[in-house]
Order: structure tokens, then sequence, then C-alpha cells
């Protein structure tokens, strides 16, 4: 999972944010109850008792409904840094994980990233208003350990982000949150050594 991702503002008259509610919640319930394929427009205008043009001032099409249905589940914030390294990427590696391991986004995370392999204009769109926003995040918070000493002097922040990101989606879809305690703990432990080590230059 990424960074937080706000619906798509749209023209026209002002939005109500309480009926945008209404209508994500019906997509995560319609996700979770006849999965990613029957999730189609109009059985999400039928949960939510709207007309289905309600939704298309909103959102362009089925999947931009479903992405920002999941990609903000339990990512509206990041975690605060607390001064303490291997603590803050234990608050990431849960933040990660439970976003990833609700019942919605596993149903719709396989069909989306198989319709991303096609669609490469849609996946940098998904790059550029969550997974950048989220690397930078956690560059900084790296940035800040390395200069009290807890991280690697320019350790690489991608490599950690990669990390964290790769093992809690797999987790998440393969397990959900099963055991998630021990798992989170030691992902921190592997994520602190990533961020540890000395980066090695390319003539190295």
């Amino acid at each position: 999972m990424s960074a937080p991702a706000g619906t798509r503002p749209g023209p026209g008259r002002p939005r109500d944010p309480q009926l945008d509610a209404q209508l994500l919640a019906a997509a995560r319930e319609l996700l979770v109850s006849e999965g990613y394929q029957a999730t189609t427009m109009a059985a999400v205008a039928r949960k939510a008792g709207v007309v289905t043009t309600s939704i298309y001032r909103r959102w362009p099409s089925r999947r931009a409904l479903i992405e920002d249905a999941i990609f903000g589940l339990g990512t509206s914030a990041y975690p605060e840094p607390t001064g303490d390294l291997r603590a803050d990427l234990l608050a990431w590696t849960r933040l990660f994980l439970e976003s990833a391991a609700h019942p919605a986004a596993r149903s719709a995370l396989p069909g989306l990233l198989s319709e991303y392999h096609d669609d490469h204009d849609s996946y940098r769109r998904i790059l550029d208003r969550g997974e950048l926003p989220t690397r930078d995040a956690l560059r900084e918070l790296l940035s800040g350990a390395a200069s009290a000493g807890q991280a690697a002097p320019g350790c690489d922040a991608d490599a950690v982000f990669e990390l964290l990101r790769g093992a809690t989606l797999i987790r998440a879809l393969t397990h959900g949150t099963d055991d998630a305690g021990e798992f989170c703990e030691q992902i921190a432990d592997a994520l602190l050594a990533v961020a540890s080590a000395q980066r090695k230059r390319p003539n190295q």
C-alpha cells in the first residue's frame, strides 16, 4: 500500500463529503461480499441508494472509485517520528500491513495489479498520488535518523521502502493479519538492518 489518496475533485457544484464517504463505504462492502469483478458502478449505486450519474460526477471509472476506496485505508497520516528508529519502522510496518490486509483491499489488489500490467498510465498516476509521497516521507524519517546516528549516512531509503511494501503486501494477501505481531517485529528488524547498512558506491 501507499500514502493517503483523496478522492478526485470534479467540476460543477461542490461535492458532498458525506455522499463521497457513503459511496466509498458501499464499494468496500461490495468488494468484501461480492468480489472485485462484481463491484461495478451500477452495483455501488444500488448499494448506496443513488443513481450512477452521482458516482460518475465523482469518479471517471470503476477502477478510479475502487482505488480511492482501498488506497486510503488506514493511511490517513504517516506515523509520527518518536526518535527511536526501530519503533518508527515497526509503526510503518503495522500501518502498511493493516492497510493491505483490510478485506476490501485483499479483494481488490490482485485485480488492480493485473490491470495495471497493461495500463502504465494508470499505474503512473497511482505512483504520483501515493507511492512517491510515501517514499519521500520515509526518506525524511531515515535522514533524521541518520543525523541522530540511528541509521547509516546516505542509507538506501528506496531499498527500505521496497522491502516494507513487498513484505507487507505479500503477507497481507496470503495470511492477512495472522500472527501479525511477530511478523511486524521481524520486518522492523530487517528494515533497521537495511537502514543501518552503508550504501555501496557503483565502483565498490
